[in-house]
């Protein structure tokens, strides 16, 4: 038996004006930059549990994670480097970057820690993840769209993921229930970063481009409490926004880490390629 394979044309970009619009560029440029560096990050720091999952599947699921939100960068940052209009490219927006340049919540630069840490962490940036790019499908921008279109299939996935790990750990075994519940106490002052807005944020939702953070924060809420209920954790009464800055390049020392790693073979031989 013979298998043909389909031939695929690539589509053309779907058309966009506020792509070239000049009075948008410098916040179009950054807030797509902020997307773009959260997966990045993110997926890099759960790129590092590849080959050290605590069981098979884990380690599986991880990696591919990680693949997604690899895969989306290279879709934000794209289109980031073509709003820009300087000629830069995904890559060279990743990987020649300094640290005061990236532009990601401090949330997801954290270190991995135990698989407590890391489910948990991935948790709370799913729920956000997955009601900005739900809001995201009705953009103004069809280029945006058309981009959250693509990843929200993905990060359903991983919300539906992450929400069952986090159940079945905290509402599991003794020790399993301590770890996720500090987990928690020690993420929760992180979390309220990603729903800080600023001059960015507001020009873009003004712009249509992308929801208000403040209209976000009431479905994330409501999908926390939930999970945090059925997994017996109790959220923590302290602020969840105290940690703030990287939005704006204000980073822990963790990313200057992750950063050394992840860029170095650039760094080392620009523009090698293969």
């Amino acid at each position: 038996m013979s298998v043909q394979s389909e031939t695929i044309t690539p589509q053309a970009p779907a058309a966009d004006p506020l792509v070239a619009d000049e009075a948008l560029r410098p916040a179009f440029f950054d807030w797509l930059c902020r997307m773009g560096d959260n997966t990045v990050v993110l997926g890099h720091r759960i790129s590092e549990w590849c080959g050290h999952g605590p069981v098979l599947e884990e380690d599986i699921a991880l990696a591919n994670t990680a693949l997604d939100l690899i895969g989306h960068t290279q879709m934000w940052l794209g289109l980031a480097g073509e709003v820009e209009g300087r000629g830069r490219s995904a890559d060279d927006l990743a990987f020649l970057r300094d640290a005061y340049r990236f532009r990601n919540a401090k949330l997801v630069e954290l270190p991995n820690g135990d698989m407590a840490v890391t489910l948990m962490r991935e948790f709370l940036f799913d729920a956000w993840h997955f009601e900005m790019l739900t809001a995201l499908t009705r953009s103004a921008s069809a280029r945006v769209a058309e981009i959250a279109a693509k990843a929200l299939k993905e990060v359903s996935y991983h919300l539906e993921r992450s929400s069952d790990l986090v159940v079945r750990l905290g509402d599991g075994s003794a020790e399993s229930h301590a770890r996720m519940q500090e987990a928690l106490d020690r993420l929760w002052s992180y979390a309220g970063e990603l729903f800080t807005a600023d001059a960015t944020d507001d020009a873009m939702a003004a712009a249509g481009i992308a929801p208000s953070l403040a209209d976000l924060l009431a479905q994330w809420q409501r999908t926390v409490d939930e999970v945090l209920e059925e997994a017996t954790l109790r959220k923590p009464e302290g602020r969840f926004d105290v940690h703030q800055g990287g939005k704006q390049g204000r980073h822990t020392e963790h990313l200057g880490y992750i950063l050394a790693e992840m860029q170095f073979l650039q760094r080392a031989y620009p523009g090698a390629s293969w």
